[in-house]
């Protein structure tokens, strides 16, 4: 499976040593090429240093018909772009963006996107473990709109329809070789 990742900041690091020791062709972008340090030595991906929200960078990337595409940057904004970028231009089948703002959250899961909402995961993280009741806001939503474009989307549905949970998401591993590379695609 050919999984593509933007952003290799700590979540996106942890993700593509994952989805890599899994045996997916993994091609990881960022704009730093110092944040691919964050990636073991083992890391067998791809790792392009460019802007993930720039489909021309994307597809010198090799960022065509992802199984996985995560956008994982710091920034809500371009975690959307490039989520919406991977949809409508990329064909890519699963796409997560990773949304800090929990009304943006809900609101992009509106416009068909895939969302995980580190806000509301961490903050009912934390109150589970002091023993205090969860917020009751989803913190993964499957895509409950849809956008033009996406009309390829498939993203895996809880059984509700709305809402799913980190738990309820499988990747399985397959058997695709895996390369070490950096590029510049700039």
């Amino acid at each position: 499976m050919k999984s593509v990742i933007v952003g290799c900041g700590r979540v996106g690091a942890e993700m593509a040593d994952f989805l890599d020791r899994a045996g997916h062709d993994v091609i990881v972008v960022d704009t730093s090429t110092r944040a691919f340090d964050r990636l073991p030595g083992s890391f067998g991906g791809t790792a392009v240093r460019g802007d993930g929200t720039d489909e021309d960078t994307l597809r010198r990337a090799g960022a065509e018909d992802a199984d996985i595409f995560l956008a994982m940057t710091e920034g809500d904004n371009r975690n959307v772009m490039a989520a919406q970028l991977a949809v409508e231009a990329l064909g890519a089948r699963q796409v997560v963006a990773k949304v800090n703002d929990p009304l943006r959250a809900s609101a992009y899961a509106d416009l068909g996107l895939a969302v995980l909402c580190r806000t509301t995961l961490m903050g009912d993280a934390v109150r589970t473990y002091l023993g205090l009741p969860v917020s009751g806001v989803p913190g993964v939503y499957a895509p409950r709109g849809q956008h033009p474009g996406g009309e390829h989307h498939e993203v895996p549905a809880a059984p509700d329809g709305e809402s799913a949970s980190a738990s309820d998401v499988t990747l399985e591993p397959s058997t695709v070789g895996s390369r070490a590379a950096t590029q510049d695609a700039g």
